[in-house]
């Protein structure tokens, strides 16, 4: 029976096929032995078809059945015929195969957890058996979806003129933000590759090679701390366009999200994606990245308490600073006094000093501050927030305003989740005119918020060298649902534009051309001007799914540590590759290598 092909996958088969002679393989997932009566559950990538064996079935063919166990890899030969016993959640529930023949192709050890749906076995213990763990239908569709949004991602970018490009795994190394993954070479001893931590340069290459519409899904690497949607390595959705502006670039990344969340989720109206300034969304929502599913927009409420004596909010805006809050319209349910208290320690957590609050119940207003104002300011504050009862209002007050904002941001996300504030939907938006250079407190200086190719807005070209701090960027954000998709803008190709930025971030001749001369000799021949955007592929997929970690959506992801149990990789090599390579490990002081 191995020569017997397979005529479909395990759940294609349909009521239309009754009566067909089929041909399906794959794993036992369960087996009901009811004397003369039996059944399988068949799984394949496609799903399960039910195998039935009764006391017509030839007693060699009912005898193999009995004898596979979970996990058993076999193909069966049999008529398919309507169930007596109909199971509507599975697509082939209203169909079996009557098995004529079957055969054990593999044998299975008793797996170390149970291949099922929402699997409670330990994260650890399934990802040492990851072949295993992939088998599980929810985590197999997730691949399987992953796969189908590849696919329309490379259909969408052929059909509107983009080369599909392959760039380098073994590049120059060069400062992005992050730390290389460093390779050593045997044939340049002392030398080293990195691995990519984006085809940034080489797309801009591509471009100044005429090539005028690039993209490749493309793995990157970056050597830092892992999170729930962060790995090591990672795919990216990368394009780049000759002769555009920053509209043409929005345009075809929203025409991408739009037809893949039309196509694969039946998502209408994603459609025109509102757009908002880097300056609106910090001081609405105090986030770069906003969830916009739920409301708790920022407030300033720095003049109306202006006259205030409550001490906190008088030398917040004496020194500079500003007052400012959020209304939890509704929660005052949820946010319990107990709750509000655990809000105040997590505001502590993140650098404020103390949180202000006002509850409104039908039992009356109650505040932390409330007598230290009048009942009539504090009707000023309540009509500021638009408060009613049932209405929270979390207040923050801090000498500096950027610093307000961002914890502000923090702690609306933090109340939404202790009031269990609905977020439902796909909610995106464009973040543009992103500050290009960042304050960098410890050092007293800016620094670049992007890497050192992107143009700052034409109108700000006068602030470059008089003031950093009014200078933006002709770059760009796609967000969705609090989590930042893509980024990109567009890139300077003036070459004396590009020496000035040089010398802003502190980068002589000398060193510019040893980080990114063969971009700088490329830009001498001509480049157009061009832009561009990636967008994070896992983390598409992560969402569209609403999947709680990338690891649900990698087939073979890394764990906190930047490891991978089921290979354990990373590992040591034998003495002889070293030298080879050059290179000489040392034990360090407390007896780990270095």
């Amino acid at each position: 029976m191995k020569d017997i092909k397979r005529t479909g996958y395990c759940a294609e088969f349909s009521e239309k096929n009754i009566g067909d002679t089929v041909c399906v393989k794959g794993w036992v997932q369960t087996k009901r032995d009811l004397g003369n009566l039996m059944f399988i559950d068949l799984r394949d990538r496609s799903g399960i078809i039910q195998l039935a064996f009764d006391d017509k079935t030839d007693k060699t063919v009912f005898e193999t059945a009995a004898s596979s166990k979970s996990e058993y890899v076999i193909s069966a030969v049999g008529t398919i015929r309507e169930r007596s016993s109909k199971n509507l959640e599975i697509p082939t529930g209203s169909i079996e195969v009557f098995v004529t023949k079957i055969e054990i192709l593999a044998k299975s050890e008793t797996p170390p957890f149970e291949i099922s749906k929402n699997c409670k076995a330990n994260e650890n213990i399934r990802l040492k058996h990851r072949y295993l763990d992939l088998r599980r239908p929810d985590l197999m569709n997730n691949i399987l979806f992953r796969h189908k949004v590849a696919k329309l991602t490379r259909d969408y970018f052929d059909e509107n003129g983009f080369i599909e490009i392959e760039t380098p795994i073994l590049v120059k190394s060069t400062p992005e933000g992050a730390r290389d993954y460093l390779v050593p070479s045997r044939v340049h001893k002392g030398s080293f590759y990195a691995l990519p931590q984006s085809p940034q340069l080489y797309k801009q290459l591509s471009m100044v090679a005429g090539f005028d519409r690039y993209m490749q899904i493309a793995r990157c690497f970056r050597d830092e701390d892992l999170r729930a949607d962060r790995q090591p390595e990672f795919t990216q959705i990368d394009f780049e366009m000759s002769f555009v502006d920053i509209d043409d670039v929005l345009a075809i990344g929203e025409g991408y999200v739009a037809k893949l969340f039309g196509e694969m989720l039946g998502v209408e109206n994603v459609s025109p994606i509102p757009r908002f300034t880097y300056k609106e969304v910090m001081e609405r929502f105090g986030s770069d990245k906003p969830d916009m599913r739920f409301g708790m927009e920022i407030k300033d409420i720095s003049d109306v308490v202006s006259d205030t004596d409550f001490i906190v909010f008088k030398s917040a805006i004496e020194g500079g600073g500003s007052v400012r809050g959020i209304n939890a319209e509704g929660c005052a349910d949820k946010l319990t006094r107990k709750e509000i208290d655990k809000l105040a320690e997590y505001a502590k957590s993140i650098g404020s000093k103390g949180l202000a609050w006002i509850r409104i119940t039908q039992q009356g207003l109650s505040s932390s501050f409330g007598k230290f104002v009048s009942e009539e300011k504090m009707r000023e504050i309540l009509n500021a927030f638009s408060a009613k009862e049932g209405d929270v209002v979390l207040i923050l007050a801090d000498t500096n305003t950027n610093d307000v904002l961002s914890r502000l941001g923090l702690l609306r996300v933090e109340a939404s989740n202790r009031a269990g504030v609905k977020k439902e939907g796909y909610k995106f938006l464009w973040v543009l005119e992103f500050p290009f250079f960042e304050y960098d407190p410890e050092s007293g200086e800016y620094v670049a918020m992007h890497h050192p190719f992107t143009a700052p807005l034409d109108e700000c070209l006068p602030y470059l060298e008089s003031d950093k701090s009014k200078v933006r960027a002709k770059a760009y954000d796609l967000v969705l649902n609090g989590i930042e998709l893509s980024s990109g803008s567009i890139r300077i190709t003036d070459p004396e534009l590009q020496n000035r930025i040089f010398k802003l971030l502190g980068l002589s001749d000398e060193e510019a051309y040893e980080k990114f001369g063969y971009l700088l000799d490329a830009f001498r021949f001509g480049p157009p001007p061009h832009g561009g955007m990636a967008l994070g592929l896992d983390r598409l997929v992560m969402q569209m799914l609403g999947a709680e970690s990338l690891r649900d959506v990698i087939a073979y992801p890394k764990i906190q540590n930047a490891s991978e149990v089921m290979t354990s990789c990373p590992s040591n090599v034998p003495e002889n590759v070293l030298v080879d390579l050059g290179i000489e490990v040392k034990a360090s002081e407390n007896g780990e290598n270095e």
